[in-house]
């Protein structure tokens, strides 16, 4: 027996599901589309914005710095000796030539030092006198002794002649003939002794003076210089100059090599300036540069770059290349443009705060009819104190968005009203 199977009913036909999946699928890419291109863009005020003419000129490759006017050296004010400050004779912002006496110093160390050295060279001086006359003693006794063993050899020598003529004609007995050869013969021997004794002891007095006045020209030596170590107390200036800076009080006590003031060397001036560490690879010895001085230009050229960078600056010098200015001062500040490499025709932007944000990869492009801007990478070269030299992704005629991008930088399109 067939059974029959009723077929379940739906409120929509199945024949109509295909079209609605496909319906919801059509306006779900819709709302989403919508929703994406409301996430990319943002309504901003125009007139909130700074904008900027891309254009093709020349770009004149320099920085602008602030440069100080400083002397073209500096000379440290130190004192070989230490000691306690007597009295200031030169006073900050004075003229002194080389050699002039700046500050006094007293040591009493060191002249009970001369004192105890002084002593000790008299000492030195009357044990060397009383040695050369002891000496002089012993050799005037060897003197003595070596003249009278010479007589003794010459009587003894006549004695012997006489005694061997009478030998010869046996008037003598043999025994009274070899005493005196034996006598002879001794005294000879005893003046060859005192001989060889007079000229070893010559040596030995030669050395031995030699090496005592050796002993005491170093202590005169010695004692030279102790007091030149008192001299040395009078600070004194080692160049022609001004006294820029005098830090010493009366009393104060002073260390050997301490930094007490500085000379400054006014016969020619030199310009100190910092640079941003994005230039470090670009500057280098021998570059120019140029200011203005009252209409005047002036051209310096770098002298030196100091490798150290310090709150992302480092510090370059400068010197004068012809005339300086007139009435130029230590401290002033001049505005120096300083040339880092050729001037040539390129696209060039002006500088803006977007490029804190985007580092010069990309930037906003307004479109012709300047209603909205997109986002485009770009690719920037050098740049100078009012333009970025672009590289890549910009054309002449172009409007560019140069303010900060802080608060729509993750959108692609800007819609401006």
């Amino acid at each position: 027996m067939d059974i029959e199977i009723k077929q379940p009913k739906y409120i929509i036909p199945r024949k109509y599901w295909l079209w609605i999946a496909g319906g919801i699928l059509l306006v779900g890419a819709i709302i989403w589309l919508a929703l994406n291109n409301m996430a990319s863009s943002m309504t901003i005020e125009k007139r909130k914005l700074n904008m900027g003419e891309v254009r093709s000129a020349q770009f004149d490759d320099y920085v602008s710095l602030d440069g100080c006017v400083v002397p073209i050296q500096v000379v440290q004010i130190s004192p070989e000796e230490g000691g306690v400050i007597l009295e200031r004779i030169a006073e900050e912002g004075a003229h002194v030539r080389k050699g002039d006496v700046i500050v006094k110093l007293t040591n009493s160390n060191l002249n009970l030092e001369i004192l105890n050295a002084e002593s000790e060279l008299a000492e030195k001086q009357n044990m060397l006198r009383n040695t050369q006359i002891s000496m002089e003693q012993d050799q005037l006794n060897n003197q003595n002794e070596a003249v009278q063993l010479a007589m003794e050899e010459q009587a003894k020598a006549r004695a012997y002649s006489h005694q061997k003529a009478l030998k010869a004609e046996d008037l003598i007995s043999r025994e009274d003939y070899l005493k005196a050869k034996e006598d002879y013969e001794l005294a000879m021997k005893k003046n060859k002794l005192i001989r060889q004794r007079l000229g070893k002891n010559a040596q030995l007095r030669k050395a031995q003076v030699e090496q005592m006045n050796d002993n005491l020209s170093s202590m005169v030596r010695n004692v030279e210089m102790v007091r030149q170590r008192k001299e040395r107390l009078l600070v004194r200036s080692q160049i022609d100059g001004e006294v820029g800076q005098l830090d010493v009080e009366l009393g104060q006590s002073i260390s050997p090599g301490q930094k007490i003031g500085v000379i400054n060397d006014l016969s020619d001036y030199k310009i100190e300036a910092k640079v941003d560490e994005h230039y470090i690879d670009r500057v280098r010895v021998g570059l120019t540069a140029t200011f203005q001085q009252n209409g005047t230009t002036y051209r310096l050229r770098v002298r030196k770059v100091f490798p150290e960078v310090k709150d992302s600056r480092f510090k370059i010098e400068f010197t004068f290349e012809g005339a300086r200015p007139k009435n130029i001062r230590t401290g002033q500040t001049y505005y120096v443009d300083l040339t880092l490499g050729q001037s040539k025709k390129a696209i060039l932007i002006p500088k803006g705060t977007f490029y804190s944000v985007t580092g010069g990869s990309w930037i906003f492009v307004l479109d012709k009819d300047g209603q909205r801007a997109y986002r485009r990478n770009i690719r920037i070269g050098r740049q100078n104190e009012q333009y970025y030299e672009v590289l890549e992704g910009l054309e002449a005629g172009e409007t560019v968005i140069t303010s900060g991008y802080e608060a729509f930088k993750n959108y692609e399109v800007l819609k401006l009203r």
